[in-house]
């Protein structure tokens, strides 16, 4: 299982990859979707945490495009925008687990308690 975060703040990324590699995981970064896009998809197994704010394509259009997959991986999107400007750009998703900005250390275990099983 691999961990993929898809974020544009070079230190935003920096600090949840070194975090998440605390935790055990294999983590693969991205600095924004046309990156993601070049790599081999995820899989079911595999979480991806997705800066909605991302240049060129959205983070809301990458979320669209690893939901329709066969074998969707588990998603996390990321945001400190305000929950209404997050639920315009996630409408028509279905489920998806959001955590607000700026990231912490609990939020972060805890979104990955709700989703690793």
């Amino acid at each position: 299982m691999a961990v993929h975060v898809v974020e544009d703040d070079p230190g935003v990324s920096d600090s949840l990859a070194i975090l998440l590699e605390y935790l055990g995981f294999e983590v693969v970064r991205h600095a924004d979707a046309e990156d993601f896009f070049r790599s081999a998809p995820p899989t079911g197994k595999d979480i991806v945490f997705v800066d909605l704010m991302l240049p060129g394509i959205s983070g809301a259009e990458l979320i669209r495009w690893l939901s329709s997959l066969k074998d969707p991986p588990r998603i996390v999107a990321m945001s400190g925008q305000s929950q209404n400007t997050i639920d315009l750009q996630l409408r028509g998703i279905g489920a998806t687990n959001v955590i607000r900005k700026p990231l912490s250390h609990g939020a972060i275990t805890q979104q990955l308690a709700a989703i690793r099983l």
